[in-house]
């Protein structure tokens, strides 16, 4: 279940992996590795820094 509410600038798991082409489950291993950290929300249903997300895309489409 998403969260009900996403403060500007922040996507959820959904989101990221939708922008990245990933699952929900390469969100966790980015998140792992520390490419990509927790912006807030709750544990179980946390939300990250759409800049970071962005960033981690033009890595992606520049390789």
């Amino acid at each position: 279940m998403e969260p009900l509410y996403v403060p500007a600038g922040h996507m959820t798991t959904r989101q990221v992996a939708s922008t990245l082409g990933i699952g929900p489950s390469g969100v966790r291993q980015l998140v792992a590795r520390g490419r990509l950290t927790r912006a807030g929300g709750s544990p179980r249903q946390p939300y990250y820094d759409t800049a970071q997300v962005l960033a981690i895309l033009a890595e992606r489409v520049a390789a």
